[in-house]
């Protein structure tokens, strides 16, 4: 009997996926020995355990006249897992199934002299490049003679014919920005609702210095306290009947769910890019469950009580979209009885240079951590050549001189409810739900948030525009909170906080889910329904409200990857707006619900799911679902 040794270098879940499908195949008699197949029963999953670290070695024995077809069925199966779940889960590699061998001599060594005395070509594919820049007095020796042996074996031996394209590719990289592309800049701009206008004038705002880093803040004479206890509704002490209200609002068919779906969650796979609201991020109902699976559960269990499905709206944006589509079709919409939407994104940014004054208010007033000598003149210099860098190509120029995916941003979360307006969404949804009047906006990783009956009654009963619901704050909630702004209540992002201290003393944090009367938001946008037929108007409304709304500018770094393996690091500049800010708008009435922990808390690290275990929460958001 061979062993078949599996180097899956995969996650752990892929092999908790595979367990079912390798029992079927264990049972099936392919397998022989440690008690599979013909040898005898077949033993627990404590037993023989399949999944293991990422880099670490599988293995399974296999009856050696069947080692083929084994092989061929464990490639094809990892390989489909890995596929389907390529968009929510970060794979290092493809999965490979191979044998090993005895190494008879164990460690060895060729001894090369001469013209032979050569590394492997591709080592002087990556290291050649690097070289070439250097002066010659620079390499030393050794290094010279290696590169002579290296020039005259160019010229004679076959394995490295085409050596200097190679290098010459490495030294000076050809762009691939086609401009005749589908996938062009210009192209992708034009696909995702690139707005030129809005675009000129926050360049041109960026350069006159009335929005940067420093005007992300509110001005350090604003006066920030923590709310009064009548500034909000704790939802504990609703009267009874406010149910009655929102469950025949359900029944009417008055309410729809709108979910944040767009985004990677970079905190969350710790900077992967894949879609966090398909991650299966812990086990519910027997099994891992994604977020976007799990959203649906708790609809679908509100829709049967109320004896009508809820409409579901998931927002995507140029990086989700397509991937959300696959998976909803793969897995059938979860068997989704009510209306399933995907709201796509109309609305995206193109990253410009930053101006020297953002830059040097990062680097120098910013909080900055304290290096030794040698290691903040290297930190020094290394920022006075992005200076100059800046400088040489132009403050708030567009930056495209990159991949064109590098050179887009996200343009924040304010901008999903305007293209629900934009992209005709909400248009279809009343076409077939008339009776439409409320929204509930919540984000995919607040997953303890439900369509709660009582709290629809409470805002419907309120006549608020918006009500945002708000938890009491924990240590760990950052990035602002509910507060009085000189004598107003209002949500205020952890951006605009004049004084770091100032949000440490606010008593309540957003958990951004709000409730949003449908024509209370036209009116902001001065729109009416019969308006939204009407995308030139819609989107010169939408250009109007934005132009009201902060402006936040941020700086991210941004890699340039050129040649075979080299890449440069440049700060660049981008811009978003927020949904909070819309508390600050007098045109549209804006109430605050304190809400339990329970259903507000929101999952933004893993780190979190230990302790989310422990307090009851996964208990709470599996008594809001039906899987089934």
């Amino acid at each position: 009997m061979n062993r078949l040794w599996i180097h899956t270098s995969l996650l752990c879940v892929i092999c908790r996926l595979l367990r079912f499908g390798f029992s079927l195949f264990l049972r099936s008699g392919l397998f022989s020995g440690f008690g599979f197949g013909d040898s005898g029963p077949l033993r627990s999953r404590q037993d023989f355990p399949l999944c293991g670290h990422s880099g670490s070695f599988q293995g399974f024995p296999i009856r050696h006249d069947l080692r083929l077809p084994g092989q061929r069925f464990l490639l094809k199966t990892m390989a489909e897992t890995k596929n389907t779940l390529a968009a929510a889960l970060p794979f290092a590699m493809d999965p490979v199934v191979y044998d090993f061998s005895i190494n008879e001599h164990g460690t060895r060594a060729d001894l090369l002299e001469r013209g032979a005395a050569l590394m492997p070509s591709g080592y002087y594919r990556f290291i050649v490049p690097k070289l070439l820049r250097m002066d010659r007095h620079e390499l030393g020796a050794p290094r010279l003679a290696e590169l002579d042996r290296f020039a005259a074996a160019c010229r004679t031996r076959p394995d490295l014919k085409g050596m200097v394209h190679t290098l010459f590719d490495a030294i000076f990289p050809a762009t691939d920005d086609d401009p005749d592309s589908h996938d062009s800049l210009n192209s992708l701009l034009d696909r995702y609702g690139f707005d030129r206008v809005m675009h000129g004038q926050i360049r041109e705002d960026l350069k006159a210095g009335r929005i940067g880093l420093a005007q992300n803040r509110l001005p350090a004479n604003a006066v920030i306290e923590d709310v009064f206890e009548s500034d909000l509704t704790d939802s504990r002490s609703l009267p009874d009947d406010v149910r009655d209200l929102g469950m025949t609002a359900l029944q009417n068919g008055e309410v729809a769910v709108v979910t944040l779906a767009a985004g990677a969650g970079s905190r969350w796979t710790q900077g992967a890019g894949v879609v966090k609201a398909l991650h299966p991020f812990c086990k519910l109902g027997g099994r891992h469950r994604s977020f976007v699976e799990t959203h649906l559960a708790k609809s679908r269990r509100t829709g049967r009580l109320c004896g009508t499905a809820l409409p579901h709206i998931l927002t995507t944006s140029y990086f989700s979209h397509e991937a959300t589509r696959r998976f909803l079709e793969q897995h059938g919409n979860f068997g989704y009885e009510g209306p399933l939407m995907l709201s796509e994104g109309k609305a995206i940014g193109l990253r410009t240079i930053p101006t020297t004054r953002d830059l040097r208010f990062a680097w120098e007033e910013m909080p900055q951590q304290t290096l030794d000598v040698q290691q903040q003149k290297v930190r020094d210099s290394l920022r006075a050549a992005l200076i100059q860098w800046a400088e040489s190509a132009g403050e708030t120029a567009d930056y495209t001189d990159n991949l064109p995916a590098q050179c887009l941003h996200p343009v924040g979360h304010w901008y999903e409810i305007p293209n629900l307006l934009r992209n005709g969404t909400l248009t279809s949804l009343l076409k077939t739900r008339p009776h439409l009047k409320t929204l509930v906006l919540h984000n995919i990783d607040t997953v303890g948030m439900d369509v709660d009956p009582a709290l629809l009654g409470h805002h419907l009963s309120s006549g608020a525009g918006l009500t945002f619901e708000v938890i009491t704050r924990r240590l760990e909630d950052r990035g602002g909170g509910l507060a009085r702004v000189n004598g107003n209540p209002q949500l205020v992002e952890g951006l605009a906080m004049p004084r770091e201290e100032d949000e440490f003393s606010l008593t309540y944090y957003n958990s951004n889910t709000c409730w949003i009367d449908i024509d209370a938001l036209l009116v902001a946008f001065k729109l009416t329904r019969a308006d939204l037929r009407d995308p030139e108007k819609v989107a010169a409304a939408i250009r109007l409200l934005a132009a009201k709304m902060p402006t936040y500018i941020t700086l991210k770094e941004v890699k340039k990857r050129w040649g075979h393996g080299q890449e440069d690091v440049f700060p660049v500049c981008q811009f978003e707006k927020l949904w909070v800010d819309m508390s600050h708008l007098p045109s549209i009435e804006t109430r605050y619900l304190a809400v339990p922990r329970l259903r507000g808390q929101q999952l933004k690290d893993p780190a979190q799911l230990d302790g989310w275990l422990r307090d009851g929460s996964a208990a709470y958001v599996e008594s809001l679902c039906d899987w089934t």
